[in-house]
């Protein structure tokens, strides 16, 4: 199936998804989560904190399981590795499915936090068919391209905006070589791309939420954009605002400035 600014196939992994996915970390409400699968939406993010996307998914799910995409995961600790059985099989009771979609190994800073015996376990779950597809995410571009470009894994999450744009020299010339999925996430850098900075001149326009999303849409690289709305209002903004489609070229030079603007603002933040 050909690819366009709407849906995408989710890397090597095979999976179609909407390329607007869903997370409900900020807890929007159980109706944004049924409202988004109306729309078309199919790509649901979720780590089990986050009850009410687990309780509508495990309604949503149980007719047309095999037109959505569930990505779940486990966090890394840091100071000592989680149980990886332990929360897959956790995981699978919270959403209600025998299989998980993309199951990722959650917030990898450094390369010595991904060792080898993780990766072992999420092949061999995926092997059982318990997963279909592995991944991580993090913000070490660089650890994300070498991962991309030895096929090591069948999809990365990543930090990707118009401020941090560095994944387009570290990790997406790398995606190709063994088709790794691209899902993106902060497209609003946590809101820093929705205010001007200091140094923004007064009085001048500032993206809204829906540019900063097609701004990441527009790159043919991220399967999956991740938004995270706060209610059902800010949703059904975001979805709308997508369907403007891809940025226009005035659009895309001026939110490249405007991430300029703010990525060069606080260095401490990046």
């Amino acid at each position: 199936m050909s690819n366009d600014f709407f849906h995408s196939t989710l890397g090597r992994s095979g999976l179609r998804t909407y390329r607007l996915g869903l997370s409900a970390s900020y807890r929007p409400g159980k109706k944004t989560v049924f409202r988004a699968a109306d729309a078309g939406v199919n790509f649901f993010f979720g780590f089990g904190i986050d009850t009410q996307m687990t309780a509508a998914v495990r309604d949503i799910v149980k007719k047309e399981r095999e037109r959505y995409v569930l990505a779940t995961g486990a966090y890394n600790l840091i100071f000592g590795y989680p149980n990886l059985r332990r929360t897959l099989e956790k995981r699978l009771r919270q959403f209600g499915t025998e299989y998980i979609d993309l199951f990722l190994f959650l917030g990898v800073m450094k390369e010595k936090e991904l060792p080898p015996t993780v990766l072992e376990q999420l092949c061999h779950f995926r092997d059982e068919g318990k997963i279909r597809s592995i991944g991580i995410s993090t913000h070490d571009r660089k650890l994300a391209g070498k991962l991309a470009a030895e096929g090591m894994l069948d999809t990365l999450m990543i930090r990707y905006n118009a401020a941090h744009r560095g994944a387009e020299q570290d990790i997406f010339p790398h995606v190709k070589a063994h088709n790794t999925g691209i899902v993106g996430y902060t497209a609003t850098r946590w809101t820093y791309l929705l205010r001007p900075p200091k140094v923004w001149p007064k009085d001048s326009p500032v993206p809204t939420a829906g540019q900063c999303y097609r701004f990441v849409l527009s790159n043919t690289d991220v399967d999956v954009c991740l938004t995270a709305p706060r209610s059902l209002r800010e949703f059904e903004e975001n979805f709308k605002a997508v369907q403007a489609g891809p940025l226009s070229g005035e659009e895309m030079l001026f939110m490249k400035k405007f991430g300029d603007a703010v990525h060069h603002t606080k260095k401490w933040f990046m």
